[in-house]
Parts: C-alpha cells; sequence; structure tokens
C-alpha cells in the first residue's frame, strides 16, 4: 500500500475514534439526565444519592442530606411522581470538559391515583461534573 494511502487511512481512523471520544461524554451526560429522571419517577432514592456529587448543592445552601430528606418525603407523600421535561438541553463546558450543563422546563407532579394531584412548573439548571467516566450532579438551581 502507497504511503500517502496508509496516511489518509491512518488520519480519517484518527478522526473516526477522535469524533466518538467527543461524542462519548455528551451521550453519558444525556444519559445521566434520563437515570436522574428515572430515579424520581421510580422513587429509587439510592439511585439517586448515586447521581449526587459529594459536594452537592442545591440554591448554594442545601446539601446531599437536604436532597435526600427532601426526596424521600416527596416519595413518602405520593404513590405516583411524575417528571416531564417540556424543554431540555444538555451541553459540556467547552472550557471545562469535565464540566456538563443542562437547563430545562420540567412539571413535577405528585398523585395517589392516575391524576396528579399536585403540580408544580419550575425552570431548573444542573451542572454535572465528571468523575471518570460518570456524571455526578453537583449543582441545581431552579426558578
Amino acid at each position: 500500500m502507497p504511503l500517502r494511502k496508509l496516511a489518509t487511512l491512518a488520519c480519517l481512523l484518527c478522526s473516526l475514534l477522535l469524533g466518538g471520544c467527543t461524542e462519548q461524554p455528551q451521550a453519558a451526560l444525556e444519559a445521566a439526565v434520563q437515570q436522574l429522571q428515572d430515579s424520581l419517577e421510580g422513587k429509587r432514592t439510592a439511585t439517586l444519592m448515586e447521581l449526587l456529587h459529594p459536594d452537592f448543592r442545591a440554591q448554594q445552601q442545601h446539601d446531599r442530606d437536604w436532597a435526600r430528606r427532601t426526596a424521600a418525603l416527596m416519595f413518602l407523600r405520593h404513590r405516583n411522581v411524575g417528571v416531564l421535561a417540556l424543554g431540555q438541553r444538555s451541553w459540556i463546558d467547552p472550557t471545562y470538559p469535565d464540566r456538563g450543563h443542562t437547563e430545562a422546563q420540567v412539571a413535577l407532579t405528585g398523585a395517589e391515583g392516575l391524576l396528579p394531584q399536585q403540580a408544580a412548573h419550575y425552570s431548573v439548571r444542573l451542572e454535572w461534573w465528571r468523575e471518570g467516566d460518570d456524571w455526578r450532579l453537583a449543582r441545581l438551581d431552579w426558578d
């Protein structure tokens, strides 16, 4: 095989590998967002807590223990918990590739049966920190 064809093949292979590297963290970030939603709807406190970074903060004042207590209260109060993401986008910070962000419009519902008895709409901002291959929710703010 001529040297030029071999170099072209090597460049193509490298670009495919590098392209996969940029998509893999994005896909993992989006999977973490989905896992967060699933853990809330499935009322799985342990899974929820695994997703939270040890330095987790909500509204710049609440910690992991607050998140655990709040989730437990919501799960006890409502037999069915719904999380409807009305609009969502996630991205990796171009300056700090170990930081990811998600912005979403979210409707939270709680019900004893099929019809929601309680519903609230929030505009949420999440900041994710990557640890190895995993994304952990580090910051949560809402309006």
